[in-house]
């Protein structure tokens, strides 16, 4: 399988129209146009019979405790955990390609419920749901694509890993407000290939 984006680069920088998070000079970060990034992918297996995709940040820090604080920095040598930015089940395998801003274009504060996509396809709550919680304007469920928005005092770039999966269901078993958690649960034993695209971003101007 082959998954490529004219948006972005494998391992090259994903541009701040696709993050949910910019650089700011006076503030360190503002919201961006967060559109999602454009996708297409070609030889797919021929007996697969839907596309499951993902967006997971496998650089967060694993603790918070230096998070976007004045005078600290986020050590490079910190502990890193997943973030969720994506989860898309039902994608038909004719469907070959989603846009740029097809899935995603601006932030809706408590979540976009019924996000764009394929015909068919059907989108999972992300990773902000949880971080926004605490925050009264903006908690709520979101579904769908969230750009990225990682600490603006953190040493390491973050990687944004975009994962195709082809797998053997017409419809993958999970309902509702489904994680990332819920899909790699139902996941097993029915991939039939996976493929990865990666992207890159910082909100730390010491990186460029």
């Amino acid at each position: 399988m082959k998954l490529q984006s004219t948006t972005f680069l494998n391992n090259t920088l994903i541009p701040d129209r696709c993050a949910f998070g910019i650089k700011d000079e006076e503030k360190h970060m503002a919201l961006g146009s967060n559109k999602n990034p454009q996708l297409s992918w070609s030889k797919i297996p021929k007996n697969t019979l839907s596309l499951v995709l993902l967006c997971i940040d496998t650089d967060v820090p694993s603790s918070l405790d230096d998070f976007n604080k004045e005078g600290r920095t986020i050590s490079k040598d910190l502990a890193r955990v997943n973030f969720v930015h994506w989860v898309m089940v039902d994608i038909k395998p004719m469907n070959d390609s989603i846009e740029e801003g097809e899935c995603s274009d601006g932030i809706t504060p408590g979540g976009k419920q019924n996000p764009s996509g394929p015909e068919g396809s059907r989108q999972g709550i992300n990773d902000y749901t949880q971080f926004m919680s605490a925050d009264p304007e903006m908690e709520g469920n979101y579904f769908g694509y969230e750009g990225p928005c990682p600490p603006w005092n953190d040493e390491l770039i973050h990687h944004y890993r975009f994962k195709l999966f082809a797998c053997d269901f017409d419809q993958c078993p999970v309902e509702g407000a489904f994680t990332e958690e819920d899909v790699k649960t139902a996941l097993e034993g029915h991939i039939i290939d996976e493929v990865e695209l990666t992207g890159l971003y910082s909100l730390n101007p010491v990186l460029g």
